[in-house]
């Protein structure tokens, strides 16, 4: 939005003119470089003398020449942060998101049009992670009011550094003449830390940024490396298209590629490409361009843990062939640089050729491209010298070894380049996908040139637009979407989910993967059970006999009895027949907002459903009493007796029962409620309900579903918190984490009640697969210590949230423990009006910032954190400074 206000103000004043404009103002950047040239040399710091120096030079070495060829009109000439009113709507997602205003025109001359967005730009990307995207955002947002000539964008960036240049410039004469006004030097720091970013920049990069930023192509003039006419020597001598090819999938979601980084580094993937190729008979394997992977894991390709985004895109074409394969130049060209780049997954000895294409051979840029040929073997740089003529199909290299080549399989990286940014042999081969268009259009697809046939390639999968536009074709629509920008989830592996970009999220949400998506132990252990046998419950099997002894073994007596089916749902759905069998009555009391499954019976008895959209209220035989919170609810948390007084209205209803005749078959809640707001009760509380339950003659039904095998840290089972032993015990997510399983344990009394004649059959419950996961499971719990885990990390991400209670008005309240965690966010600290809207704004801003989170309570104002158990402490970390800076931006 600002850069489209900004345009607005430009083109509004586009005809305006006054002889009080037309002035030598040291402010007005066609005065930059000389402002520069003469008071550069009073900036102390050296580093930063030499960098706006260095920067200076390079515009009046690139970008002067433009300056007389730009429009010219009157402009505002300061449109930095402190210039610009900020305002929005109501909704929390665009407050504060809206310009609307811009104030101090007492810097207005008559310069390049251009220069006001220049300025815009310059102040507005100080201390921003990423200043070419935000950038990049700016100038969209004025070409769209604003339409910016080719000129324009060229000489933008150099514009918009040299803004800041003038500023270290001026400010260092004033400081000298003012030396005690310490603003002037605090003043300058964002610019301080922002300027080397910046100069790290190609302009060449920038400019392509801008114009695709606009819409327009980002390089003007292609390669035409398809031309009919251009034959191309065979790459690795010979005929590809005759050859045996194998399309190798390195993409994010492939099998070959593993969701552990240890297991894509050598010799491990280099075993697992030979093994693909000779199944297939291969004599050449293709790695894609274009392709998402997960491969760059070293820090040059960016550190997810800082939450950047990581390179994942590669620029080149694979050919992988024996180490010590010949490498044949496709075009003449000369040697244009060469190196050894030894870093880990660097390219390793890489050589660039020049090419020109036409017959007149000019060095005009449009008319020069380059390949680039990586981890290739050192001896291919042995004689090797910049100017030396390769003429086609001449053999100048070949592949190297994975000790030499920088750790990767044994194979050709080949780009085809149309402007190397002054980069040379570090220029990347692989981006993010962010960027992918503009650094795609830097280098373009070199199959042509590598003599792949198109015919080779699979059809490409659906991009996330179609893959939403599909599912709402075919998915029921009341199938909720998470977020509202969806994300479309191509692989887990442990605490960490990854799109088809590649990109990394915390997974602050799921709990259903309990020892982390894709745990290794888990999945191998399906696999195994799936390769032997898959059967149900009427055959023995040693296996479903050790699952449920060791599941009993994880609960108090006298819970020792099993039953297993396929879900929590259908594992309610069996603890109701069991409550009802054993009393032979049919009423239950159930919490407020409590959720128990998507059954017909278990929607009956949960108020989050019945009294909610498409709800039919309760049922006669369900009975509601508040859930126990502690915040929001009548009692209190510094009240010691909260817990017996929020027991009192199950006795209450267990009264208003026994007074009309009817009897109580029992009580279920969660242990913990989730969805009525991450719930930890008050202590004593389901002692007294449990009692009372029990007086009544009903059973008391403990749904640990969201919250077994250690979550809450303290305890394997959140009930063991509060000192109670349950009749009945519902199992469900976590356990197979993942797979389907649900489990339902409970004493002999009530087994004996349920075996009443009717036989009790679950066809995949018990299954010897099911039952392998389920035994899995246990064993990373237990041998992984992640209930431990769970407490300490948990505790160390409490305490960092409760901080955020003392940054934040809007934070209300922090509650929960382990891994099971929940923040109300309020409007009000007095009348505790939900903040919803704010909510939802918070977890889609996460979600853009690479964390996931989701919502819960009665007003869906409680953001829910319940993550993975590996979930670590640099995960806490990351999502507490996130949601830091969220919670900043509503403020």
């Amino acid at each position: 939005d600002l850069g489209r206000r900004v345009g607005e103000v430009d083109r509004a004043l586009a005809t305006f003119d006054h002889p009080a404009i037309h002035r030598d103002f040291y402010w007005d950047l066609v005065n930059g470089l000389t402002v520069v040239r003469e008071r550069a040399g009073l900036v102390q710091d050296k580093d930063l003398r030499a960098l706006v120096e260095r920067m200076a030079a390079r515009i009046e070495r690139d970008d002067a020449r433009l300056f007389a060829r730009l429009r010219r009109s009157a402009i505002h000439n300061d449109p930095n942060d402190h210039n610009v009113l900020v305002g929005g709507t109501d909704d929390p997602a665009t407050r504060h998101q809206r310009i609307v205003g811009l104030v101090d025109f007492g810097d207005m001359v008559h310069s390049v049009t251009v220069a006001d967005l220049a300025i815009a730009m310059a102040y507005a990307v100080l201390d921003k992670p990423d200043p070419l995207a935000a950038a990049a955002a700016i100038v969209r947002g004025y070409h769209a009011a604003n339409p910016l000539s080719a000129d324009e964008l060229d000489a933008l960036f150099g514009l918009a550094c040299l803004r800041l240049c003038v500023s270290v410039a001026v400010a260092a004469d004033q400081q000298r003449q003012r030396p005690d006004d310490a603003y002037l030097a605090i003043s300058q720091e964002p610019i301080r830390k922002t300027l080397p970013m910046l100069a790290a920049i190609p302009p060449a990069l920038a400019a392509a940024t801008f114009r695709h930023a606009c819409g327009l192509p980002p390089v003007p003039t292609q390669v035409e490396s398809g031309s009919s006419r251009t034959v191309f020597a065979p790459l690795l001598g010979k005929d590809l298209a005759a050859e045996r090819l194998l399309v190798l999938d390195l993409s994010v979601g492939s099998p070959l590629v593993s969701g552990d980084p240890r297991e894509n580094a050598e010799p491990a993937l280099t075993a697992r490409i030979e093994m693909r190729m000779r199944e297939h008979d291969a004599t050449v394997a293709i790695g894609r361009y274009g392709e998402a992977r997960l491969l760059y894991t070293s820090p040059d390709f960016g550190d997810a843990d800082a939450g950047e985004e990581c390179r994942t895109i590669h620029l080149g074409l694979d050919l992988f062939a024996p180490a010590g394969t010949p490498v044949h130049a496709p075009l003449d060209g000369i040697v244009h640089a060469f190196a050894d780049n030894a870093a880990p997954l660097d390219y390793g000895p890489v050589i660039i050729l020049k090419h020109v294409r036409g017959r007149e051979r000019r060095e005009r840029r449009e008319e020069t491209f380059y390949t680039l040929y990586g981890h290739l073997s050192r001896e291919s740089l042995d004689g090797l010298r910049v100017g030396q003529r390769i003429a086609r199909g001449d053999r100048f290299a070949a592949i190297g070894t994975a000790g030499v080549n920088g750790g990767w399989t044994p194979h050709l990286h080949v780009q085809l380049i149309v402007d190397l940014l002054d980069l040379d042999c570090d220029f990347p081969g692989v981006c993010r996908a962010s960027e992918r268009n503009v650094w795609c259009a830097l280098s373009p697809d070199p199959a042509v040139i590598a003599g792949v046939p198109a015919t080779a390639f699979p059809a490409a999968e659906p991009d996330k637009s179609a893959t939403l536009a599909a599912r709402h074709r075919v998915i029921g629509p009341n199938l909720s979407i998470g977020y509202r920008d969806p994300v479309k989830v191509i692989r887990g592996w442990m605490q960490y989910l990854y799109d088809e970009s590649g990109r990394r999220y915390i997974d602050a949400y799921n709990n259903v993967p309990h020892v982390g998506h894709c745990h290794p132990r888990v999945v191998q252990a399906a696999a195994d059970q799936m390769r032997v046998l898959n059967t149900n419950t009427r055959y023995l099997h040693d296996t479903l006999v050790r699952y449920a002894e060791r599941l009993t073994a994880t609960l108090p007596d006298p819970l020792r009895v099993c039953y297993f089916v396929n879900s929590g749902s259908e594992a309610n759905e069996l603890a109701l027949r069991l409550a009802r069998a054993h009393t032979g009555r049919r009423d239950l009391i159930v919490l407020d907002v409590a959720y128990h499954g998507n059954t017909t019976t278990l929607v009956a008895i949960s108020p989050y459903k019945f009294n909610g959209p498409g709800g039919e209220g309760a049922q006669p035989w369900v009975h509601t009493v508040p859930i126990p919170d502690v915040y929001r609810g009548p009692y209190k948390k510094d009240d010691a007796r909260a817990g017996e007084k929020y027991a009192g209205f199950a006795r209450v209803k267990i009264d208003e029962l026994r007074a009309t005749g009817a009897g109580l078959a029992g009580y279920i809640a969660e242990s913990a409620p989730s969805v009525g707001g991450q719930i930890i009760f008050p202590p004593g509380y389901l002692t007294a309900v449990y009692q009372a339950v029990r007086e009544a003659g009903g059973v008391c039904i403990a749904d640990e579903v969201q919250t077994a095998f250690g979550r809450l840290g303290t305890h394997f089972y959140a009930f063991e918190s509060q000192r109670v032993v349950p009749d009945i015990v519902v199992l469900g997510k976590p356990i197979g984490n993942g797979y389907p399983i649900g489990a339902v344990i409970t004493t002999p009394a009530i087994a004996a009640s349920f075996d009443n004649g009717m036989e009790f059959f679950s066809t995949f419950g018990g299954s010897t697969v099911s039952c392998a996961v389920g035994l899995a499971v246990l064993d990373v719990v237990e041998g992984e210590h992640l209930q431990q885990h769970a407490q300490q990390v948990g505790a160390h991400l409490l305490n960092a949230l409760r901080t955020l209670a003392d940054r934040h008005a809007l934070v209300g309240d922090v509650r929960g423990a382990g891994l099971f965690l929940g923040v109300e966010l309020v409007r009000s600290r007095e009348t505790l009006e939900p903040a919803a809207a704010e909510a939802a704004c918070v977890v889609n801003r996460m979600r853009e910032e690479g964390i996931l989170l989701g919502t819960d309570g009665p007003y869906a104002n409680v953001l829910k954190i319940r993550p993975p158990m590996p979930f670590a402490e640099a995960d806490a970390d990351a999502l507490v400074r996130t949601l830091n800076r969220v919670l900043e931006e509503l403020s």
